[in-house]
Order: C-alpha cells, then structure tokens, then sequence
C-alpha cells in the first residue's frame, strides 16, 4: 500500500511552514516566498511538525563531563583553526558556504589530507563528482593515506550505515543540497530535504561524536541556499569569500558556538591548491601608490585579529544632475552618511561631486573603526591632499562629527608600528588606554575638523 502524502507550504527564507500558501511570510515578512512540497503523513503530527522518534534520555550531572585538549583536532592549517576557535570541535557539524569555484571542496580535500597523514579515518561523500573526478583533484594537491575513504552516494540512509559500520573521525558532505531522504518526499535541494537531511546529520555528528563538514551552496544575495533555520542548527557556520578575479580568499566565521565570530583566514589559490597567508595586512598594503591623494591606510579588527588595509577615495565634479555614489567593500549607505556628516560639519561642497569608495584587495568589511579612514579619504581626494605613506587611522565618526572610541585600541597601534608606520591618528578618548611606545607618535582627535587639521600638518 502506498504511503499517504500530504502537502505543506514552506518559506524558502527562514523554513516556517504552512497548511496553506500565503503571499507574506509571518516569520520573516518576504513576500512570494513560500513553496509547496509533499511530505509523509504518517511522519507528521496533528500540529504539523515532524515527529521524533522515542528514545530513553538520561540526564548526566554537568560535575561529570570532562574536558581535554583532545576534544580539539588541529587542522594543520593556522589559519583553519583560528576561524574555528582554535581547532575542530569533535562531534561539531559545521557548515560551510561560498560560491560555486571558489574552492571550498579543494579547501576541504586539503584539510583531508592534512589529517589523514595523522592516520585519522576521514570519509569523504560526493554527490556532485565521481570518485575518478576527486583522485584529479587529489593529485594536483599531494599525497593522500589510505585513511582517507571516498564514497560518491546521495541516498542519506546508505550514507548513515556507512558511517556507522566504518567509524570515522571525520566526514565530508559535498554538498547538502544533493543529498536525498527517503523519508521526505521533495526533491533533492528542496526546502524540507535541506532540513531533514542536516537533520539527521546533527544527529549522528552528536550521537556517534563524529566531526561532519557540510558544504552548502549559496543564493544570489551571498547567503546559504535553504531554510534559514539550517544555520541555527549547526554548531558553526563560515563563508569562503573571495573574487574569482584575484588568487586570495578569505574564510570568514559568521557563528561559531565553540570560539569567537567574525575571526578570518587569510588563503592564496595557487596551482597546488590553497596556501596560507599568515600576515594578511602586508598583503593588503601590496601596490599601495605613493605620492597620490585620496588614499589612506586604516585598521580594522577582525575577530582577534588587527588587519591593516587601504582605503582609496575619488572625488570628482559630476555632469550628471544626480551624482553617483559607488561603494566598494564597505557600506554603500554608511558611505552617503560619513559624505553628508562632512558637508554639514566642515562645510565640504560634496552634494554636486561623484564619488567612489574602494577597500583594495578585495576584501569587505563593516567595522565602525574604518569610519575615519573613509572620512579622510574622501577629504584627500576632494582637496587633492596628498597623505604621508606611514600615517595611519581608525575611529567611528558620528552625526555629529565628533571621533568616537573603538575596541582594542593597543592592538591596533601595536601591529601599525610593527609594520613600519611611524604616525597613527586616533580618537582622543582612547589615548589613555593606549601606551606610549617609540618610533610611532600618537595623534587624539575628537572630531572629523580636528582630524583635517592633523593631516594638512602632516
């Protein structure tokens, strides 16, 4: 007898789910968004959520859990295990997300082979390429054990009895949205299959404390493709950033439930694969012009990590009755906001003038603290200023004007003055908290007219 299959509308934005189709999410308020896929009946309850299966739960005291350093396995990538807090949680399920080619398989098939010469037994599951395809890409990157193990299957079931006869350490899922559960009857990258399917992979990375990386593919707007809620599920979600353009890529942790957010690893795509960039704020200073206006050194903090880089402002005349604003690696609306505190604050003519805002080396960033570099970018380029090579900033500007206090101040001028700069321009509210060190002259500033008159002086 067939099974019995009702229908249920899901969001594709954040998973909530529906007896009917409604044109707004209640959840999160997106229009058009819902979708409808069948599901079994006998799997739903009268309330409409899946039921779970009844398993006898015991309680432990929380004096009985131990911790070791052996409930972190080193990636043998730095990098690697400083986006993640500090190395691989066991038992963690991790989702990582990027666009298509931006080589998160080959950072993967790397970390596996990282581990596998530790004789660690590491699973790798394709769905997307055949195992002839994976040896390709294996031998251009080094040499693999035999702890490493490759299966190309989508069917969760067979995946699951896989696992639980070979018992790795570690296994790869490239990618959730090819995987496929019996159990739901929606096609392969569908709503409700994303969902189960990371499902019952949580629950054999916490029952069986097996390491899970899962790969996702990402939409248009740079997010995981699926249901909201598959973030909220994993242990870790990180993003592999990069322009298909240029060879560097930034792995960025966007939550981690076992270490610090917004940390980043810096990697180079070379023919053998990814290396590591252990010094990204020399990299990002590469080619910096000299001699030339509109262009500024900042420091931004990412995670624990100070990481220097260039701002570079145009200013020009427009001949368009609506001038244009482009904003490139930074907030496009903060940008309007620092041009419109610098017209009504030091009187700068900007409402008829083009301008253009780019952070070189293409990464991306929203710090407040680079609010000064923008503001004295723009000032530079407007005025045709030409800043000092070793003068660099940071600080949040207000509507007001004024230069705002930011975090973690020392760290910021420490690694300033261990990569040569000799003047550093900052807010005058953190000077005390700063110590006074050779070979770098501190500069307080509490508004953007103060700031002006410290770089003309320079």
């Amino acid at each position: 007898m067939a099974k019995a299959k009702t229908s249920i509308f899901f969001c594709q934005q954040c998973g909530y789910e529906s007896a009917k189709w409604m044109g707004q999410c209640p959840g999160c308020k997106e229009w058009n968004t819902f979708v409808e896929e069948l599901v079994d009946k006998k799997s739903i309850s009268s309330s409409g959520k899946v039921k779970a299966d009844k398993t006898e739960a015991k309680p432990v005291p929380i004096s009985q859990i131990s911790l070791s350093a052996e409930n972190r396995i080193s990636s043998g990538f730095p990098e690697f295990d400083r986006v993640l807090g500090g190395g691989i949680v066991q038992g963690s399920l991790v989702l990582i997300g990027g666009d298509p080619g931006i080589g998160k398989s080959t950072l993967l098939l790397q970390l596996c082979r990282n581990l596998s010469q530790k004789k660690y037994p590491i699973l790798y599951v394709s769905g997307e390429e055949s195992l002839v395809q994976i040896k390709m890409r294996a031998e251009r990157i080094g040499e693999f054990s035999d702890s490493l193990e490759l299966l190309s299957e989508t069917n969760l079931d067979t995946i699951q009895n896989v696992i639980a006869n070979r018992k790795p350490q570690l296994v790869i899922i490239d990618s959730i949205q090819t995987m496929q559960n019996e159990n739901v009857a929606s096609a392969p990258g569908s709503v409700s299959q994303v969902r189960e399917s990371t499902s019952v992979l949580l629950q054999i990375a916490k029952g069986m404390n097996v390491t899970i990386f899962i790969i996702g593919h990402v939409t248009r707007e740079g997010t995981v493709a699926g249901p909201r809620v598959l973030e909220h599920m994993v242990d870790t979600v990180l993003y592999f950033e990069g322009d298909h353009n240029q060879s560097y890529r930034i792995l960025r942790g966007v939550k981690n439930r076992f270490g610090s957010t917004n940390e980043i690893g810096v990697f180079e795509m070379r023919n053998e694969g990814l290396v590591e960039v252990e010094n990204p704020s020399e990299y990002m200073l590469k080619g910096k012009p000299k001699d030339a206006s509109g262009s500024i050194v900042a420091c931004s903090m990412e995670g624990t990590r100070p990481v220097l880089l260039e701002i570079q402002a145009l200013v020009c005349h427009s001949f368009f009755n609506n001038p244009r604003r482009t904003a490139n690696g930074t907030d496009y609306n903060r940008v309007n906001l620092l041009m419109a505190v610098l017209e009504k604050r030091l009187g700068l003519q900007l409402s008829d003038c083009d301008a253009y805002i780019n952070i070189a080396g293409g990464i991306r960033i929203n710090e407040p603290a680079i609010d000064l570099g923008i503001v004295l970018a723009i000032i530079s380029s407007k005025v045709d200023l030409v800043i000092p090579e070793k003068t660099i900033c940071f600080g949040e500007v207000g509507l007001s004007g004024e230069v705002r206090a930011v975090n973690m101040a020392e760290q910021r001028v420490q690694e300033a003055k261990r990569l040569g700069f000799d003047t550093c321009i900052l807010p005058k509210v953190c000077l005390d908290g700063v110590k006074r060190m050779e070979g770098i002259k501190l500069i307080g500033v509490s508004n953007v007219k103060e700031a002006m008159d410290a770089v003309k002086s320079r």
